[in-house]
């Protein structure tokens, strides 16, 4: 069983940073992709960015150059770092793990940004 754990959540102002961080704790191997997906009110869950357990990326075009995906594979962990924050980016984010063929999905942490 895979449990994927979010934290670094919060209120911050527009143009400030947070850092987000999900540890995943369970049966991990192989080839896996990491990542995470932004939850608005109102709103389709959305990509925001994830990283390969080979270290390939990709990220969601409104998040390129102001948002940073990383992992730590010996710790199974992966970062966001989140400079530059709009109120669009507002949300609950997400950590997500693709390993064969299943999505593992953790609660959810809450960003809020103020204008």
């Amino acid at each position: 069983q895979v449990q994927l754990v979010e934290s670094g959540g919060g209120l911050v102002q527009a143009g400030g940073s947070l850092r987000l961080s999900c540890a995943a704790s369970g049966s991990i191997f192989g080839f896996n992709v990491m990542g995470w997906f932004r939850q608005a009110p109102g709103n389709q869950r959305e990509l925001v960015a994830r990283i390969t357990s080979g270290g390939s990326t990709n990220y969601a075009d409104s998040m390129k150059g102001r948002f940073t995906i990383s992992r730590d594979n010996a710790k199974n962990t992966v970062h966001l770092q989140m400079n530059n924050l709009k109120p669009e980016d507002t949300g609950v984010y997400l950590c997500n793990l693709g390993m064969l063929g299943y999505d593992y999905w953790g609660q959810g942490t809450q960003v809020t940004v103020s204008s």
